[in-house]
C-alpha cells in the first residue's frame, strides 16, 4: 500500500503550467529550424505569440483569481498559486526574450535577404517613402481613428482585450506652463496591420506596420498640442468566464451576459517597448492598476501574430511549402451513396491527409434523403460558415428529427456557438444547450434510417471537432460505422444528453464523466496484471494533453511493473521520465509539424488480445470528470491495422518529434546515420498513393495550424 503512495509524491510530477510554456518553446524551436523555409518560420513565431496569449488569459487568469481568493491548496507538483505565478513570470519573460531575438537577429535579416524588408522605425523611412505613408495616413487611416484625452472631465477609457493601442504625452501650445496631459489611441483592426510601401531598393519589397504610420502622424491628431513622445501599448486581460450555470434560468441568456463582462476583466498582463517613456508607462501602470511583475518591456513590434499575414503575401511561394491537397477517402466516392459505402464496412478517416468532405456529405445526403428519420450530433466548434450547420436546418426543414447539442462554453466560441444555436432553433432543430456543470466535448453523429430490413443506425464518431476549417488544420482520426451495439450506444448518449435517461450499461462506448475514467484505470492495471506474471505488457497513446494524476500514478505503477509504455503528447505532460524504480519504462514524445496534432489514441497489449480505442478525451481531470466526452473501440482488423500504423509512425518519426528527457527538457533525436522519418509527410504521400489519381478532385488547400482552445 505503502507504495502505490510513494507514486504521487510531488517531485514526480511536472506543473501543468510550465509544462505548457515547455510547449511553447517547442513551437518557437521550429522558427529557428534552418532547415525549414523562412515564411514556415515566420508562422511559428505567430503561433507562439497566440498561444501566449491564450495562456495569459486563461491559465494565468485562473491562478491570479485563486491568489486573490487566498487558495492556499498545491497542484500535483506541490506548488502553490503565487509559486506558479512566479516561475510562470520567469519562464516566460525568458520565452519571450528568445521569441523577439529570433525574430530581429535571425528572421528580419534572412527576409531583407530575399526581397522582403520590414521597417522598424518610421524614423528610418527616405523623404519619398514619408510623403507616400504621410498620405496614406490622410486617406486611409486618419477617418478611421479615434484620439482619446484623459482630463479631469474624461476618465481613463476602457482599453479593450488584445487591442494594440499607442499612448502619448502632449502639452499645450501656446502656454506658458507647460503640464503634460495623457491621450491614448486604438490602432484600429479593421485596417491591416502590415502596409506596403514603395522601395527605396529594387528587388526589394518594403512593409511599414500600421502603429508606425500612426506614430508618425499623431500630431494631427492634437492640433493644439505638442506631441512630446508616442510607444505603442497592449494589455491582456482575464478572460476566464465564471458562469453561475446552477443560478442561471437561462444558460444563453447567462453566458452573453458573461461575455460582455470579457472586456472589463482585471488587466494581468501590459506589453509595452521597451524603450517607453518612463512617465508614460507610469500613468498607464497606474491607471491600469498593474503590478510591475506584469509588465513585459518589449524588444519590437508588440503582437507579432502579424507575422501569420506575412506568411501568406503574394509572390513568396519559395519561402513556404508547397501546398497540399487532401486525398479522398479510398472507401467512398464523391457524390456515391455514402450509406451504402458504410454498409461495406467500418470506414477510418485521417484528417487532414484525406478529406473532411465525406463528413460534410453524411449530414448532407442525410438532410435530403427520404428514408432518413432522424439526424443526432454534438457541436463544439463549428467553422464560421459551417456546411454542416446548413444541411442541419435543410433536415429540419425537410421533416426530420433534428436534435443538435451546441456547447455554448467553448471558450472563446461562445459567440459563435450562441448564434448557430439560434439559427438551428428558427430552422426547426430541437437544440440542446450543453449540460448544467459538463462542458458536452464528444464528437458524434447519429442518422437513423429506414430500409427494406428495418430501422439501421449510421453513426460518425471523432477525435476532432466538426468544423471543416480546422479539419484542413488539425491531425484528427474519425470512423463511421453502421454496428448495431455502437449506433444503440450513439441512442443513448443522446438520450443521456437531452433528457435523464441514463442507461444501466454500454454495449461498445465509454463516457466520461461516469464511465471513462474507470476503464482507462482498468485498462492500464491490466496491463500492470500480465507484466507480474512474465507476460508481454504495453501502453502506446497519443493525446495532447496529460495531466491527471490518477493516470500518472497507474502510469507510474506500471513501468515499475515492466510494462514498456510509448506516449505521444503533444502539449502539457505532467509526467516525468527516467525517474529510477518508477519512470524508467516511460517514453514520451512530441511532435511539432506543419498540422496540429489534435487525434487521441489508446492502443493495450492485453495478453495479444490487443485492444484500441479512439475519442475526444485527454488525460486530463477535465476531461474525465468534467466533460461529456465519448472513447470508443476499433474493432475491425484493418482499422486496427491502420491505426497501429499511424501511431507506430508517429512513435517512430525522428525529425519533428521531441523526446522528453530525465532533466524535464525536450530534445530533437539525434538523426545521424538514421532513416529519416517525418510522420506528417509520410502520411501525406500514403493519402496520395492510396487514392487513383482519376477520381481525386479537391482543392488545393494550405495548411496553417493554431493551438486549439479545449
Amino acid at each position: 500500500m505503502e507504495k502505490e503512495k510513494d507514486f504521487l509524491k510531488p517531485e514526480y510530477y511536472e506543473n501543468r503550467e510550465l509544462s505548457w510554456l515547455k510547449f511553447d518553446y517547442r513551437v518557437l524551436n521550429e522558427a529557428r529550424d534552418k532547415s525549414i523555409p523562412l515564411l514556415e518560420r515566420l508562422k511559428f513565431v505567430s503561433i507562439t505569440s497566440s498561444n501566449l496569449d491564450e495562456f495569459f488569459m486563461v491559465r494565468v487568469a485562473s491562478l491570479k483569481d485563486m491568489v486573490h481568493a487566498g487558495y492556499k491548496k498545491k497542484d500535483i507538483a506541490g506548488m502553490t498559486a503565487q509559486e506558479q505565478l512566479d516561475a510562470i513570470n520567469k519562464d516566460t519573460r525568458a520565452l519571450v526574450e528568445l521569441q523577439y531575438s529570433t525574430y530581429n537577429r535571425s528572421l528580419v535579416p534572412l527576409l531583407y535577404n530575399h526581397g522582403i524588408e520590414i521597417v522598424s522605425a518610421h524614423e528610418e523611412l527616405t523623404p519619398e517613402q514619408a510623403e507616400y505613408v504621410d498620405h496614406y495616413f490622410q486617406e486611409n487611416v486618419y477617418p478611421v481613428l479615434t484620439p482619446m484625452a484623459v482630463d479631469a472631465s474624461r476618465p481613463f477609457p476602457l482599453i479593450r482585450n488584445k487591442s494594440l493601442n499607442i499612448a502619448a504625452l502632449l502639452t499645450k501650445k501656446n502656454e506658458k506652463k507647460k503640464e503634460t496631459e495623457f491621450a491614448t489611441v486604438q490602432v484600429p483592426a479593421v485596417l491591416p496591420r502590415i502596409v506596403q510601401i514603395p522601395s527605396s531598393k529594387e528587388g526589394i519589397r518594403t512593409f511599414l506596420l500600421l502603429e508606425q504610420v500612426i506614430e508618425r502622424n499623431i500630431h494631427q491628431m492634437f492640433l493644439n498640442y505638442n506631441v512630446l513622445c508616442a510607444y505603442p501599448y497592449r494589455i491582456m486581460r482575464n478572460a476566464d468566464l465564471s458562469i453561475d450555470e446552477d443560478g442561471a434560468e437561462d444558460l444563453l441568456q447567462e453566458i452573453q451576459k458573461q461575455l460582455k463582462k470579457r472586456q472589463w476583466g482585471e488587466v494581468i498582463r501590459l506589453e509595452v517597448e521597451e524603450k517607453i517613456d518612463k512617465r508614460l508607462l507610469h500613468i498607464l501602470k497606474e491607471d491600469l492598476h498593474i503590478a510591475q511583475e506584469d509588465i513585459y518591456k518589449i524588444g519590437g513590434p508588440l503582437d507579432l501574430t502579424f507575422l501569420m499575414k506575412m506568411y501568406g503575401i503574394d509572390g513568396a511561394e519559395d519561402l513556404r511549402y508547397s501546398s497540399y491537397k487532401p486525398q479522398r477517402v479510398p472507401q467512398i466516392t464523391p457524390g456515391e451513396d455514402i450509406f451504402a459505402a458504410i454498409r461495406k464496412g467500418d470506414i477510418l478517416l485521417h484528417h487532414p491527409y484525406q478529406t473532411f468532405d465525406p463528413v460534410v456529405d453524411f449530414i448532407r445526403q442525410a438532410s435530403v434523403d427520404p428514408d432518413v428519420l432522424a439526424i443526432k450530433q454534438t457541436l463544439y466548434r463549428v467553422s464560421g460558415n459551417s456546411p454542416i450547420i446548413a444541411s442541419l436546418a435543410q433536415a429540419a426543414e425537410n421533416g426530420k428529427q433534428v436534435s443538435v447539442l451546441v456547447e455554448l462554453k467553448a471558450r472563446f466560441d461562445e459567440e459563435n456557438n450562441i448564434v448557430w444555436a439560434k439559427k438551428l432553433e428558427k430552422a426547426g432543430c430541437h437544440v440542446i444547450y450543453g449540460l448544467v456543470g459538463l462542458k458536452t466535448h464528444s464528437k458524434i453523429a447519429l442518422v437513423v434510417r429506414k430500409e427494406e430490413d428495418g430501422i439501421r443506425r449510421y453513426v460518425h464518431l471523432g477525435t476532432g471537432n466538426y468544423n471543416d476549417s480546422t479539419a484542413k488544420l488539425y491531425t484528427d482520426l474519425g470512423m463511421f460505422t453502421c454496428s448495431e451495439a455502437i449506433g444503440e450506444d450513439a441512442t443513448a448518449v443522446f438520450n443521456m444528453l437531452s433528457g435523464y435517461s441514463e442507461p444501466l450499461s454500454w454495449n461498445k462506448l465509454i463516457v466520461a464523466p461516469i464511465w471513462l475514467r474507470k476503464r482507462f484505470l482498468k485498462l492500464i492495471k491490466q496491463e500492470v496484471k500480465h507484466a507480474q506474471e512474465g507476460k508481454e505488457a504495453f501502453i502506446k497513446a497519443k493525446m495532447n494533453s496529460l495531466c491527471d494524476r490518477d493516470v500518472i500514478a497507474a502510469l507510474y505503477e506500471a513501468s515499475a511493473a515492466g510494462v514498456k509504455i510509448e506516449l505521444v503528447v503533444r502539449g502539457i505532460c505532467c509526467l516525468k521520465t527516467g525517474i529510477p524504480g518508477v519512470s524508467e519504462n516511460i517514453t514520451v514524445h512530441s511532435i511539432v509539424g506543419n498540422f496540429l496534432e489534435h487525434s487521441r489514441i489508446f492502443w493495450f497489449h492485453n495478453d495479444g488480445r490487443e485492444e484500441i480505442y479512439m475519442g475526444s478525451a485527454d488525460w486530463m481531470p477535465r476531461n474525465l470528470d468534467r466533460r461529456v466526452e465519448i472513447m470508443f473501440p476499433v474493432e475491425d482488423e484493418r482499422l486496427m491495422d491502420q491505426v497501429r500504423h499511424i501511431l507506430g509512425t508517429q512513435l517512430a518519426d525522428n525529425t519533428k518529434a521531441h523526446v522528453l528527457q530525465a532533466s524535464g527538457k525536450y530534445e530533437k533525436i539525434d538523426k545521424r546515420g538514421k532513416k529519416l522519418v517525418n510522420s506528417q509527410e509520410q502520411f501525406c504521400e500514403e493519402a496520395k498513393n492510396a487514392v487513383p489519381k482519376k477520381v481525386n478532385a479537391y482543392q488545393d488547400r494550405v495548411f496553417i495550424p493554431a493551438e486549439p482552445v479545449e
